[in-house]
């Protein structure tokens, strides 16, 4: 299927920008569903792009806008939040599941006829140690209220499916995104940030599967284009474990690792204090006691297949450290990071 014409939720955040700037590029005409104006107008600009603004929580409010677009992009979700202390059961499901079955019903009312839903590595789950893959489904009780959301989320995605013949949909399940145009910024562009402004106070166990944002927005299209109707495809990326994250940021930064590393009973400590400060002062965990829990559940957990959406979506993956290397310039070249002599990764290569 070509693309003449795209509606994309969600598209001031990480990923949301980079699949903008991705069908713009290919000529698309895209309408950008933002929060704000004003940072779309300065992350996106204003050629060639049509800038709604509204909320996931009134799909009414935005849903006529809809209309005369080939096909929906759904890359908003509630996350950041959720992971700061306090409990935001009600808002996840308000947003990723309620807000997204009112999605499809408007998008489907105004004759969109095919989306890309964009999903999570937090709906599949598998042994310590085994390679994860689309059939390996997570059971609720084994999801926290963040994972929960995405799993339910999937299963109105597939009820509305099922319910409409006639309408054509895929999901793309991306790993821990990086990127330029980390705004948010989002956990991941957190730790670069703190890594580069030494306030990484050590190096915490577990890892990650660490994907370019630009790649699953290659996914998104690819998906859109090709996807079977109902099918998952992983852009999870490459596994890495935390120590091996952080030696690539130094490298990519120039600015040294921290060599101490930070046990599990640590954190423990650490994400109570934070979270006794959130409430005394209302102010956000740096580290909740849930992102400890979910580090401790999933370690060894992180490697997924892309047998798949490589075989179906033709998808490959950059390597990490051009990724960093690019978030770390995006960051200097919009003033959230100090410029610096050069780093490894910007000396010249002979």
């Amino acid at each position: 299927m070509a693309l003449a014409s795209a509606f994309v939720t969600g598209a001031t955040g990480l990923l949301g920008n980079n699949l903008v700037r991705l069908l713009r590029e290919r000529g698309v005409r895209v309408t950008a569903l933002v929060r704000s104006r004003e940072k779309a107008m300065r992350m996106l600009g204003d050629s060639d792009l049509t800038i709604v603004e509204g909320d996931m929580g009134n799909v009414p409010a935005f849903a006529d806008r809809l209309a005369g677009h080939d096909v929906l992009f759904h890359t908003a979700a509630y996350f950041r939040d959720s992971y700061k202390g306090g409990r935001h059961r009600d808002a996840l499901l308000a947003t990723n599941v309620a807000a997204t079955e009112a999605l499809l019903g408007a998008a489907y009312a105004t004759g969109i006829r095919r989306f890309v839903h964009t999903s999570s590595i937090a709906v599949l789950d598998g042994p310590r140690g085994s390679l994860i893959d689309e059939t390996m489904p997570r059971r609720i009780k084994d999801a926290d209220d963040y994972y929960a959301s995405k799993i339910l989320a999937d299963r109105a995605v597939k009820d509305f499916l099922e319910r409409h013949p006639d309408m054509d949909g895929c999901f793309v399940l991306p790993g821990f995104m990086f990127g330029p145009g980390d705004a948010g910024p989002t956990a991941a562009g957190q730790i670069v940030l703190d890594h580069a402004r030494r306030k990484l106070p050590g190096i915490p166990p577990g890892g990650f599967s660490v994907v370019d944002a630009r790649d699953v927005a290659l996914a998104e299209v690819a998906a859109a284009e090709k996807g079977r109707r109902g099918e998952l495809y992983l852009a999870a990326g490459r596994p890495m474990t935390m120590a091996e994250l952080v030696k690539v940021i130094e490298h990519v930064t120039g600015v040294p690792a921290p060599r101490r590393k930070v046990p599990y009973p640590m954190l423990y400590l650490l994400g109570m204090a934070e979270e006794l400060g959130q409430r005394l002062f209302a102010r956000p965990a740096l580290v909740s006691l849930a992102t400890v829990r979910l580090m401790r559940r999933e370690e060894g957990r992180y490697r997924f297949s892309d047998e798949k959406s490589s075989r179906e979506l033709d998808l490959s993956f950059r390597p990490v450290e051009e990724t960093l290397a690019d978030v770390v310039r995006w960051y200097r070249r919009n003033g959230w990071l100090a410029e610096s002599a050069p780093s490894a990764s910007d000396q010249p290569r002979g």
